[in-house]
């Protein structure tokens, strides 16, 4: 990573009129400072991961903060490479992460939410030993493969976060216990700890900032294997010393440790995000084509 980039990542639950034009001048701004990455506007807020150099993410800052729709929000800027991103996309869509409930069991965070901790608090909270809690991991199941928090996690088997309605019996005996949402950075838990609130969930917090920001202030401690991120460097280590680095993801063919993360299909057609070690690349279980893998064997994942 270099100095000379830098990728920022935020989102902000705000409402937004007119997406079209707050589409447009985005774009504009980015194409200009020279930004790529990827930017989802809704009328509920934005939600975006951008990189370019340390000055031009920095002018795009300051000017998203110049609009008082977003002049509290939360940024979190990490060192870049300068090709983290192919391209600048700049979409509308009708969410600013994809939750996909029926409208009548939608969500608003402006309005329910679980409570705010502060990456100190979590701190606090696991070294001290005084808080009975349970931390609930609301990523994707193949993200988890690779990193999680060590300790009391509960990790629901979501292949997709629209997959979150269908996992509530896996934590339906938490529902009177303190629990902790966690994600990358902070935008899936406002509406997961907002849907656990609306399903009876008594005590929910939500760790604000998301694992970005936890992991920014404790590099070395209380988080196992690395952070997926959803963007050309995959994964990322927060560990300054390479030795305190554990690798805890498995190989979904044969269990072996590994961090290659890679898209492959099954004979059936399914495409899936998982984890496959070189040597069963090497073995001719895959076929890479179009930067995806085929099964070319009637091998089956043992996850």
């Amino acid at each position: 990573m270099s100095e000379e980039f830098q990728i920022l990542l935020y989102y902000k639950y705000t409402p937004i009129e007119d997406t079209q034009t707050f589409l447009k001048e985005q774009r504009e701004l980015c194409q200009k400072l020279g930004l790529k990455g990827r930017i989802i506007i809704a009328h509920e807020g934005i939600n975006g991961t951008l990189e370019g150099t340390t000055e031009n993410i920095q002018k795009y800052a300051r000017d998203l903060k110049s609009d008082l729709r977003f002049a509290d929000i939360h940024l979190k800027f990490s060192p870049g490479s300068g090709v983290s991103f192919p391209k600048l996309s700049v979409k509308v869509r009708s969410e600013i992460v994809s939750l996909h409930l029926p409208k009548e069991a939608d969500v608003d965070p402006r309005t329910t939410t679980g409570k705010y901790l502060q990456a100190e608090d979590l701190h606090d909270w696991i070294h001290n030993k005084k808080e009975q809690f349970y931390i609930i991991d609301m990523r994707n199941y193949y993200e988890t493969k690779v990193g999680h928090f060590a300790g009391s996690v509960l990790i629901p088997q979501m292949n997709n976060f629209r997959d979150l309605a269908g996992v509530l019996p896996q934590i339906e005996h938490l529902k009177h216990k303190k629990v902790l949402t966690v994600c990358t950075g902070g935008v899936r838990c406002e509406k997961a700890s907002g849907f656990l609130v609306k399903h009876g969930f008594t005590d929910v917090y939500q760790l604000f900032g998301g694992i970005v920001t936890y992991m920014e202030k404790y590099p070395n401690e209380d988080f196992n294997g690395k952070l997926y991120v959803f963007d050309e460097r995959i994964m990322i280590g927060f560990h300054t010393d390479d030795d305190k680095h554990e690798v805890i993801g498995k190989c979904d063919f044969c269990g072996v440790i590994s961090e290659n993360c890679i898209n492959y299909y099954l004979k059936d057609g399914r495409r899936v995000r998982g984890i496959v070690c070189e040597n069963c690349l090497a073995k001719g279980f895959m076929d890479r084509r179009h930067n995806d893998y085929y099964v070319t064997q009637d091998v089956a994942p043992i996850r």
